[in-house]
């Protein structure tokens, strides 16, 4: 955790300088950052480098509880300006009492279009499909051999058309989504050393991401100018809300995480670190920690890399 608050200084010291001028997730005057724990709501060309985290996982099933470690990337391609393609891979680390494991998760490919923007209301919103592809990571650290499809919407909405009254409250924004993970395969049957066989069911499971937000570059340009200095004119506090609950071939409660912390968004990169927390006891394990260094490629490159392909 203390290393990760250091690199996060750091980055900010160094980019600290930079002026903002997104030209990406924006809806009127309204901009919102890329989440780290759910997705957002617009299509862009960004690259995520690397995510990080780390976690207690609770003992399940015959997995024994273990310390994770995580590091993903993510890029996402704008193909038009509405319609884009993902990419995303993560490298697990699993610490237990029987040892370490190591290897890729299964790789994640996703394509999303955005129907909405409005500038007058701040309201923006997607339709996306994500393919995590089964049997493309290891075995070891527990990836399934299965894939699962998760159609999902989309949405952000600001709060910047309150009256005078509730001028504070203006900086707020909500963004989320909610899908369905459907898997390839139902269940699976596996047969021990003595003949017996067990069958473990792949449910269809709801996925909900929330976050709420208050910007203080938005305080700062559109409602009131509080005198935030760099780097805390770009901070954006936020607490982040990612639930999951299976719906049939046997169900169960909702797990999750609530995740509270900030992003700094300047004008190549945005840079955010949030705890990791679980929302009850049914999720299981201990409290961690999400940090991710992002990078705003439309910005980076517009005329190169950060173009739409047509």
């Amino acid at each position: 955790m203390r290393k990760l608050v250091q690199l996060l200084l750091g980055t900010l010291a160094c980019t600290g300088m930079t002026q903002a001028a997104f030209a990406h997730g924006f809806a009127g005057q309204r901009f919102f950052p890329a989440t780290l724990a759910t997705d957002d709501p617009f299509v862009s060309d960004e690259l995520s480098l690397p995510t990080l985290s780390y976690r207690r996982l609770g003992a399940e099933g015959d997995a024994p509880a273990a310390k994770q470690t995580a590091a993903s990337i993510d890029f996402t391609k704008r193909v038009t300006s509405n319609f884009g393609l993902s990419f995303g891979a993560t490298y697990l680390s699993l610490k237990s009492d029987d040892g370490t494991v190591r290897g890729f998760d299964n790789l994640a490919m996703g394509a999303k279009y955005q129907f909405l923007k409005d500038d007058a209301s701040e309201s923006i919103a997607s339709f996306g499909v994500d393919w995590d592809i089964g049997n493309s990571g290891a075995k070891r650290i527990g990836a399934e051999d299965f894939s699962t499809i998760t159609p999902a919407l989309f949405f952000g909405k600001g709060f910047g058309n309150l009256g005078d009254d509730a001028r504070f409250l203006r900086p707020l924004a909500l963004t989320g989504s909610v899908g369905v993970g459907i898997p390839s395969r139902k269940s699976t049957t596996t047969v021990d050393e003595d003949g017996n066989a067990s069958v473990e069911q792949h449910p269809d499971v709801l996925n909900v991401g929330l976050a709420i937000e208050y910007s203080l570059p938005y305080l700062q340009s559109f409602v009131k100018d509080v005198g935030l200095g760099e780097p805390f004119n770009r901070v954006i506090p936020l607490v982040e809300l990612s639930l999951e609950k299976p719906l049939d071939r046997g169900g169960g409660s909702w797990t999750g995480t609530v995740n509270p912390g900030f992003v700094w968004a300047g004008k190549y990169i945005q840079l955010g670190l949030e705890a990791v927390i679980p929302v009850n006891s049914k999720t299981g394990g201990g409290t961690g920690v999400l940090f991710q260094l992002h990078f705003f490629l439309d910005d980076i490159a517009p005329h190169g890399i950060g173009k739409p392909l047509f």
